[in-house]
């Protein structure tokens, strides 16, 4: 045994090392002394020997043994406890340790697999020391009778190979291959026996493994023959099954085999037994001999094995027998909690730390197999934290998920609960305790986003007004706040000036005494700033309202008071009740109740006739007016604030009762002479801008004017140029020089036709007669210089035009002309009075008359008869004026009359009227 164990030292030598990203993997013999190194973990992953000093590197194995050992100082894994991977693996392979390498500051897991191999240290063992069979001599060639195998604990090639028999002269083996790779040893009976030759035959059954140096074992068979029994038991079927689920109860039936035995007798009765070769099969299950029930003898854990098989072997009297076999299924129930193990955890954690970190590292393990063994591990929930699992093994890292806050949570109860998937579901739970430290993260938070107060002007200063407030979650120094007067203007003024905010308490106080007047509102900003490191601040907008006192008196805006002027208001006498005659504009500087105003008449008697809206200052009529009233009248105003005490002013208005403003002139005229007048620059400044205006409209308006009469007047003589002559006609002037003046007269109206008025301005004496020598027949090229050539003197028309005395125009009844009344040269024409006065139908009708003379010489033209002219009056008569013309002294002179009309030369026919577009420009010495 000490060879073998030197022969697999020297293999260790050689063994495979595989290392890749933090897992390593060992391949060792077993039964490796105590203290024998396994490796250097350090070298294969790379660690230097003083971060396994720090990192505080230890050993996680799962379980209470500890095979394997760690020295930090070399950074070797050496053997602690001598291993036997028979009692550690039984038949599985490849035998591995799993174990994990743990390291702190920072945390890290490696994983090292250390595979145990096998050594051929046991041999195959028999479980019986000897073999009884009894065999009937009439045993028929080829009869088998299976052995009892042996067991040999190592595995693989070191495990059992083969079977040998001796002697070989009745018997042979053979050998016959399972489903799971076990070997059932037969025993063939190859020459009948005679009882009488050999009544004991005795065999050595040797067992052998495959290891180097070969072992093996060997058990003696007694075969005792027999008289004849020529018939063994046979089963019902090879194979049976079963199922069991596990932790069932002591006692549990599984099922029962049968066989038959044709023989009679004793021959013929079966008595069955388990012949498995494994001790633990044999406890756990047991069979009735006679009735071939199988029961449950112990209980069975899943964990442990999932599945049993037995060998049953039924024998009758005669020593023959058969043999079956009985494949038990264990069914896994959820009968195990996951355990949770804490590699690991930080104590606490700065809240700025970054998602991601990992605060604590655990294991968790379920025993279960399948879905009763899956595990999923939750936390509880509205934390900032999240588990994360390998998906190869059972570790779970709880790290941070979102940024920490220490002013929401300070301190942190993590419940980790993990759960399998059985049914009913199995869980375990961990409770964990994680502190938040502080850092100046929050900056300082006023109680309200805006703050408002107000205060009454004319203040005292150092008046305490109201207190700021600002509050940080942050804790100790962090949360230590003071407050700050942020530097601004106030109508230029520093607000300084105005206020003071203490940095301790945030008290704000007024630094002056303020004026409504002046001031309505102060908006300043306050800065709180906490006392960390790097300090945070925040700030808020504050406004003060200044309240008003009743401190000014109403003030009138209309009607204005000036000292050298009056202005009355007029009222016609006709006007109903109610009518508006002014109202009075006022205003308050002050604000609120202190503005309002009310207005009332100072004097107001019984029978007043004006009164004065409470509210609105509307002057109305509250009667009709009457004969008594006085043309002038005076009204007193007051107006009235509605403060505490109240304030008032007073206001005086001209009322005038008249219906034309001459009326009202008189009346004040003498009062007018009393005032003076004190204008100052404005007005002289606006007067003379209205004059230019005034004269600069007006000499455009001119110059218009002149430019459509003289195109109107080029248009008329284009017009009248003929073979025949054209009657001349004047408006408003005759031939005979009745009227020469033109008069203007300025009619003022008013929204009331029974006041208004016609004012007589100036007369002036204007000439737009035209000689009649340019009338007759005129050439179209001449008729520009011809226009230019217009007199303004009067020319004394042919006496020949002029209309009998039966047509001449003028009043009903009115007398010959001078001449023909005897008159002699001497005695001017149109000098006479008016024989009769006109009617005003007279009037109108001399109006129209002028108005269709002058459209018919403007249509009609040379082609005009006087024979079918209408019948004009002989002089025109304006109302109001009994003025008369002097006549042109030419008139004196008689005029020969015209030819007949048939008598008449032949004229040269005009030429086409130029259109106003085809005029020729007139140059500038034509214009002059």
């Amino acid at each position: 045994m000490l060879g073998v164990v030197m022969w697999y030292s020297v293999l260790f030598a050689f063994c495979l090392l595989h290392s890749a990203r933090g897992q390593v993997s060992y391949s060792i013999p077993e039964e490796m002394a105590k203290g024998s190194n396994v490796g250097n973990i350090a070298q294969d992953l790379g660690l230097d020997l003083h971060r396994l000093r720090l990192g505080k590197a230890r050993i996680y194995t799962g379980d209470n043994t500890e095979y394997i050992g760690l020295n930090k100082d070399t950074g070797l894994l050496f053997i602690k406890e001598k291993m036997d991977r028979e009692s550690l693996c039984v038949k599985t392979t490849p035998c591995a340790l799993h174990l994990q390498l743990i390291l702190e500051n920072p945390m890290e897991l490696y994983t090292i697999t250390i595979e145990i191999t096998d050594i051929n240290d046991n041999p195959p063992n028999f479980e019986k020391k000897r073999i009884h069979f009894q065999i009937s001599e009439s045993a028929v060639t080829g009869a088998r009778f299976m052995l009892e195998g042996a067991v040999d604990a190592d595995v693989g090639v070191n495990g059992l190979q083969s079977y040998s028999l001796k002697p070989t002269d009745h018997f042979v083996l053979e050998l016959l291959s399972q489903p799971g790779g076990d070997k059932k040893v037969e025993m063939v009976l190859q020459r009948p026996l005679d009882r009488e030759k050999k009544g004991v035959v005795t065999l050595l059954l040797t067992a052998i493994d495959g290891g180097d140096p070969q072992l093996s074992g060997t058990v003696q068979i007694d075969v005792t023959v027999l008289d004849v029994n020529d018939n063994s038991p046979v089963f019902a079927q090879k194979d049976y099954k079963a199922t069991l689920t596990e932790n069932a109860a002591k006692g549990t039936k599984l099922t029962t085999v049968s066989a038959t035995d044709a023989d009679e007798g004793s021959n013929g009765q079966v008595t069955y037994y388990i012949s498995s070769k494994e001790d633990i099969v044999r406890k756990m299950f047991i069979i009735d001999q006679h009735s071939g029930e199988v029961t449950l003898n112990s209980l069975v854990d899943f964990e442990k094995a999932s599945h049993y098989q037995l060998d049953i072997q039924a024998k009758d009297q005669g020593g023959l027998s058969d043999s079956c076999k009985l494949i038990i299924d264990v069914l896994d129930i959820n009968d195990n909690k996951p355990v949770i193990n804490l590699l690991s955890m930080s104590n606490s954690v700065s809240e700025d730390s970054t998602p991601g970190t990992v605060v604590a590292m655990m294991k968790v393990d379920d025993a279960d197999s399948g879905v009763n063994g899956q595990i999923h591990c939750i936390i509880n929930d509205n934390i900032p934290f999240a588990l994360t699992s390998s998906s190869s093994s059972n570790f779970i890292s709880l790290r941070i998920e979102q940024q920490l806050d220490r002013e929401k949570d300070a301190e942190y109860n993590i419940s980790v609960t993990c759960t399998d998937q059985g049914v009913p579901a199995l869980s375990s739970s961990a409770f964990l305790s994680l502190q938040i430290s502080d850092v100046n993260d929050n900056a300082p938070v006023f109680e309200k986003t805006n703050y408002e107060a107000s205060v009454v002007e004319n203040n005292t200063p150092g008046l305490s007004i109201f207190s700021v407030k600002a509050s940080d979650a942050d804790w100790n120094q962090n949360a230590r706040v003071s407050y700050i007067l942020e530097d601004s203007t106030v109508n230029g003024v520093s607000v300084s000036s105005y206020v003071s905010v203490q940095p301790d308490s945030g008290l704000v106080t007024a630094m002056r005494s303020f004026d409504y007047e002046t001031l309505k509102h102060l908006h300043f900003r306050v800065k709180a700033q906490d006392g960390g490191s790097p300090p945070l601040s925040n700030n808020v907008t504050v406004k003060i309202t200044i309240q008003d006192q009743n401190d000014n008196a109403p003030q009138v805006l209309y009607p204005v008071q000036t000292g050298g002027s009056v202005v009355a208001e007029i009222v016609p006498r006709a006007a109903d009740v109610g009518y508006l005659v002014t109202k009075v504009v006022a205003v308050d500087v002050d604000s609120g109740q202190n503005a309002w105003l009310s207005y009332k008449l100072q004097k107001a008697t019984d029978r007043a006739l004006f009164e004065v809206g409470l509210q609105n200052g509307e002057i109305r009529t509250v009667r009709q007016v009457t004969d008594k009233d006085a043309v002038k009248q005076k009204l007193t105003v007051v107006v009235e604030d509605n403060g505490q005490p109240s304030r008032s002013a007073v206001v005086s208005i001209n009322v005038a009762v008249a219906d034309s403003f001459p009326e009202v002139l008189s009346e004040f005229t003498d009062f007018t002479r009393e005032k003076q007048y004190n204008d100052n620059l404005t007005f002289y400044l606006v007067l003379a801008l209205a004059v230019v205006s005034l004269l600069f409209i007006v000499s455009i308006i001119s110059i218009i004017s002149v430019k459509i009469y003289r195109w109107r007047q080029n248009k008329l003589f284009y017009k009248s140029g003929a073979n025949l002559p054209v009657i001349p006609y004047y408006p408003p002037v005759y031939a005979d020089g009745t009227l020469q003046h033109v008069y203007n007269y300025e009619m003022c109206g008013t929204t009331d036709s029974r006041m208004s008025d016609v004012k007589f301005v100036r007369p002036y004496s204007q000439n737009t007669l035209v000689s009649q020598s340019h009338l007759g027949t005129v050439q179209r090229e001449k008729k520009e210089q011809e226009v230019d050539d217009l007199t303004l003197e009067q020319k004394p028309p042919n006496s020949d035009w002029r209309f009998p005395p039966n047509q001449r125009p003028g009043p009903s009844g009115a007398g010959v002309r001078p001449d023909e009344a005897g008159a002699g040269p001497g005695v001017i024409a149109g000098t006479g009075p008016w024989p009769n006065p006109p009617t005003e139908a007279e009037q109108l009708q001399a109006l129209m008359a002028a108005a269709n003379a002058s459209e018919a010489t403007a249509t009609l033209g040379p082609r005009y008869n006087l024979q079918y002219g209408p019948e004009y009056r002989q002089n025109v008569y304006i109302p109001g004026s009994t003025a008369t013309l002097t006549a042109n002294p030419q008139q004196q002179v008689p005029q020969q009359a015209l030819p007949p009309p048939q008598a008449l030369p032949p004229a040269e026919v005009p030429k086409a009227a130029q259109t106003p577009a085809s005029k020729k420009k007139p140059t500038k010495k034509d214009k002059k």
